[in-house]
């Protein structure tokens, strides 16, 4: 149930901290004074899409947090845990809208999304709007109603993810065709190209190492000589070596070290210059050996570089790529040749999809079939109590397997009405009068949120546009449900609100510069007055106050 709500700076609410009770209540007050706003506001909270209209005039933001018990709401627990968020038996919900349209949000404690608020406000709340009738007149909503009735929640989950299943393999089926001869083709150049390449076995780097070995064989007589002369001049010349100078040069200058200290340091770095020329010339040397003269060697590289360049040009990449471009035509064709695209495969795979698909829509349709006739039986005996004698309400429920595939199931869905004796029974879209449009609609909201689950219901003037014994037989409905669930109703009927376990009062208060909204919990005597002024009258007389003490006591 909702227990407590927090409101800042929304719309004309200044601030507003109310503690909400079990069972049915009732919020009334003048017109324009802000009897909707409540429940503007816990749909907001609970993910209605907002703009910066709804922040006070004058104020940064607007602030609305909601307190939730779900401590006898498993299936909001199992949400909470599943979405990996703090679950207590309190659930806290927090939006805050600014002046500029941004919006934030939060689910104890955590940041969230409108989406998430969704998800989670549909296992909380049901909110029924005074223009409920309109969208009744929709199918789409008509058949959401009946679902809603008959808790098909767990068939149809199961129904959309067969119809996900075989939409995917229809589509792709679909797609297959119209493109065959191009997949065709396509498949056969995929193998013609990894054919070829396949053939050359090439290895990853090996384009990279083949080039520089070419250089080197190319190159290798060159080298050689090189080696040659460097050793020889380095340390083979005998006295012209430059190791041979840099030792006589060393041994003049270490004769000088007794007599002057700064030789030192000139004495050991040529010493080390020594060794260095020695290992660089032992290096050399050892290069020079291992330097071969093969013309058959570089031939072969010759040839081989040349297979990749001609492949690489043919393949429209670079060499150095080419070893990568073999790899990405394998995994094409890879993913081509499979029996995804296999067309008889697929067409098999798509009809069994379908025959699974059907079996569940039959099995969601006669449950529907069975809801409907509890429905139907439970509205047409509501309108009588409405005032709508002798009339009747129906749902048509008709599967038909060469329906177009829906997520919803194969079943055409229509409320029908007959609102006099002796009519025919009509589609509810061609109910002309608004009042039995309206009567209609709460008899099936009525019946409807006896099913309901959810530990909160919220009725915002569903009640309008009727009166007197009907309006007391409405508030008597509304009292049963709420003997079971939380109910809060926004109602000018007095013959509602008296109905009703406690009582708000909703008042515009005035200050200097601004009107804000307040909301106060009545006690009986309030609530006396409160109904006396509801049944109109410019003053309230004695006889006023006695009948709304009779109606509360009733």
């Amino acid at each position: 149930m909702l227990t407590h709500i927090y409101i800042r700076d929304f719309a004309i609410i200044e601030t507003l901290d109310l503690e909400l009770q079990t069972g049915m209540s009732a919020l009334t007050g003048e017109t324009g004074a802000g009897k909707s706003i409540l429940v503007d506001a816990i749909g907001l909270v609970l993910g209605d899409r907002a703009d910066s209209g709804v922040v006070r005039h004058g104020a940064k933001n607007a602030e609305i947090t909601l307190s939730v018990d779900i401590n006898s709401t498993p299936i909001a627990q199992k949400w909470l845990e599943d979405q990996a968020l703090d679950r207590d038996d309190t659930c806290i919900l927090r939006r805050v809208i600014s002046a500029t349209g941004k919006s934030r949000a939060w689910i104890n404690g955590s940041p969230s999304n409108l989406g998430l608020l969704r998800q989670l406000g549909e296992q909380l709340v049901e909110i029924h709007g005074q223009h409920e009738h309109q969208s009744l007149m929709k199918k789409e909503k008509q058949r959401q109603l009946l679902d809603d009735f008959a808790n098909n929640d767990t068939l149809l989950n199961k129904l959309t993810k067969s119809y996900q299943q075989w939409k995917q393999v229809n589509e792709q089926f679909e797609y297959l065709t119209s493109q065959h001869s191009d997949y065709q083709a396509k498949l056969d150049l995929l193998r013609f190209q990894t054919q070829e390449l396949d053939t050359l076995e090439l290895a990853e780097n090996e384009y990279q190492a083949l080039d520089k070995e070419y250089d080197r064989l190319s190159n290798s007589e060159q080298l050689l000589e090189v080696c040659k002369q460097s050793i020889q001049q380095l340390y083979d010349a005998d006295e012209q070596s430059l190791y041979s100078q840099l030792s006589a040069i060393n041994a003049d200058i270490e004769q000088q070290k007794s007599l002057d200290e700064h030789f030192n340091e000139p004495h050991e770095l040529l010493l080390s210059a020594q060794i260095q020329i020695q290992e660089a010339s032992d290096l050399l040397r050892q290069h020079q050996d291992a330097i071969a003269l093969d013309p058959e060697r570089l031939n072969w590289v010759e040839n081989r570089l040349s297979e990749i360049h001609n492949l690489s040009r043919k393949h429209q990449t670079t060499p150095e790529n080419l070893y990568e471009k073999w790899n990405l035509l394998n995994a094409e064709l890879k993913a081509l040749d499979t029996d995804d695209y296999d067309l008889d495969a697929l067409d098999a795979k798509r009809k069994q999809l379908k025959t699974d698909y059907t079996q569940q829509a039959e099995k969601l349709s006669k449950k529907r079939q069975i809801a409907a006739k509890k429905l139907a039986k439970g509205v047409t005996s509501a309108m009588q109590e409405l005032g709508m004698q002798g009339g009747l309400f129906n749902v048509a429920v008709i599967f038909n397997k060469e329906n177009k595939v829906s997520a919803y199931g194969l079943d055409q869905i229509e409320f029908e009405v007959s609102a006099n004796p002796g009519q025919p029974l009509k589609p509810l879209i061609k109910v002309a009068s608004g009042g039995e449009l309206s009567r209609i609609s709460l008899a099936i909201q009525m019946i409807a949120a006896q099913q309901v689950t959810l530990p909160a219901l919220i009725f915002d003037e569903v009640d309008s546009g009727i009166g007197g014994g009907t309006a007391e037989v409405v508030g008597q409905q509304l009292q049963r449900i709420g003997n079971k669930l939380q109910v809060l109703c926004v109602t000018h009927l007095p013959q509602v609100a008296s109905q009703a376990h406690h009582h708000y009062k909703v008042s515009k208060v005035k200050g200097k510069s601004s009107t804000s909204t307040a909301m106060l919990k009545l006690d009986h005597q309030q609530r006396v007055e409160e109904i006396a002024r509801m049944m109109g009258g410019v003053e309230i007389t004695d006889s006023t106050l006695n009948l709304a003490e009779e109606m509360l006591e009733a």
